[in-house]
């Protein structure tokens, strides 16, 4: 059986290669979630290694992110000049370095280093499928892809906790690190076989659009893009700053459970996100057709997870993985945004559009996970308890959340989508 060398049909994939094409991507994505969530399974163990404090393990956590920003805005010119397939290779050729990186370090500013390029390395792993399924796949399907890739996430997310913490005692965590490297290295292979070929021109031209601007102007001006902006950065960037970090430490610290119960509860919270994206992938195109568009999805069931954590903060030591499972999955609407940005622009806009949506999100991430542990920080030497201090931050983090959902609102009549995307999110073309 031979790869599949270029799409077809102006640029739709058929079924067995669209699948194929999934699957190889979903594997680099696998990775890059695990590699993404396991500092939370190996908080305690860095913690105790390298004598981190609460500020420590957020920054240390968050580098990987901030890698993952600074890559953003080349990366999307990249992408939708040479395609998914020559950008992600090239990338996570970055990422096998800082994993090697990591697992080699012997204080904490090389972790930090090796984090960053790790980040910078994994950066294409989403936006790279994203932006060929903007011109592989229909809305509907791009959806469906969507919610799908983010479940092989969490299945990636799942795989960094009680599968983690079983390795440990057999590999140690630098031995994780170096499987880790072996498992990239594979998947660049299939990568390299499975995916089409880029037509640049076809780009401009399957759809019938006049060749994009360059560089990110549009973008950035569009009213649709600037309306999401603020929930990408705290909504979305703070979910996973919790389920990659914060519900960890929040478990050991305030709730008392041990490592390993901590471990098991993270790998609960990421089982209910593996679900949740799985039935989002299943519903979402019926749920549009019924005039159920993913900015109405946002604006009724966003709130909900507001609830939640507030719910969370009160309960404060009764909080389990349970309520940090139901936060984590009551967030999931805001992750509708993405492929709702990347259906607001022209196949030809596609990688631009998602990256700098991306930028947003991971930005995000970095701040929220670094804020956290600051304000944690700063409240304990303050004198609270370390439940208070936990309390505390998660209450300014709270705030940033609502304020940023009612700018959404706010904008509603000014933030369409713009003209050339006519048809209803999810409706096939």
């Amino acid at each position: 059986m031979s790869a599949p060398s270029t799409a077809s049909d102006k640029g739709s994939l058929p079924i067995a290669t669209a699948v194929l094409v999934f699957l190889s991507f979903a594997l680099a994505y696998f990775l890059s979630a695990l590699v993404r969530a396991i500092t939370a399974t190996l908080s305690p163990t860095l913690s105790a290694e390298f004598a981190l404090q609460s500020s420590d393990l957020g920054l240390l956590a968050g580098g990987y992110f901030l890698g993952f920003a600074l890559t953003q805005l080349p990366l999307g010119n990249w992408l939708d000049r040479f395609g998914p397939k020559r950008v992600i290779l090239g990338f996570l050729s970055l990422a096998v370095l800082g994993v090697i990186a990591f697992a080699l370090a012997g204080q904490f500013a090389t972790l930090l280093a090796a984090r960053v390029l790790t980040g910078m390395g994994v950066s294409a792993c989403l936006m790279a499928p994203l932006t060929g399924f903007r011109r592989w796949l229909t809305p509907a399907a791009q959806l469906r892809a969507n919610a799908w890739m983010l479940m092989t996430g969490s299945l990636g997310m799942l795989a960094s906790t009680l599968p983690v913490q079983w390795l440990m005692p057999v590999v140690g965590w630098r031995g994780l690190f170096w499987g880790l490297a072996v498992l990239i290295a594979l998947a660049m292979l299939v990568l390299a076989w499975a995916v089409p070929r880029w037509d640049t021109a076809d780009a401009h031209e399957a759809d019938g659009h006049a060749p994009a601007p360059p560089g990110y102007g549009a973008i950035w001006r569009n009213r649709f893009f600037q309306r999401m902006t603020p929930i990408g950065f705290f909504c979305y960037g703070g979910m996973v700053a919790v389920q990659t970090l914060w519900a960890g430490p929040w478990m050991v610290r305030v709730s008392g459970f041990s490592a390993a119960q901590a471990a098991q509860g993270l790998f609960w919270i990421n089982a209910f996100m593996l679900v949740t994206f799985w039935v989002w992938g299943l519903v979402n195109p019926a749920l549009v057709r019924r005039g159920l568009s993913a900015p109405r999805l946002m604006a009724l069931g966003m709130p909900l997870s507001f609830v939640v954590l507030l719910a969370n903060i009160v309960l404060a030591e009764g909080v389990g993985w349970l309520g940090w499972a139901l936060y984590c999955v009551s967030c999931t609407f805001v992750t509708l945004s993405q492929p709702a940005v990347a259906l607001a622009f022209v196949p030809a806009l596609a990688g631009r559009a998602l990256s700098a949506y991306n930028l947003v999100i991971f930005s995000g991430v970095f701040v929220v996970q670094w804020g956290i542990g600051l304000l944690v920080d700063a409240f304990a030497q303050a004198g609270w308890s370390v439940t208070a201090s936990f309390q505390g931050a998660f209450v300014v983090y709270l705030v940033c959340c609502v304020l940023s959902y009612l700018y959404f609102l706010a904008v509603k009549a000014e933030g369409r989508a713009p003209t050339p995307v006519r048809q209803p999110l999810g409706q096939a073309r």
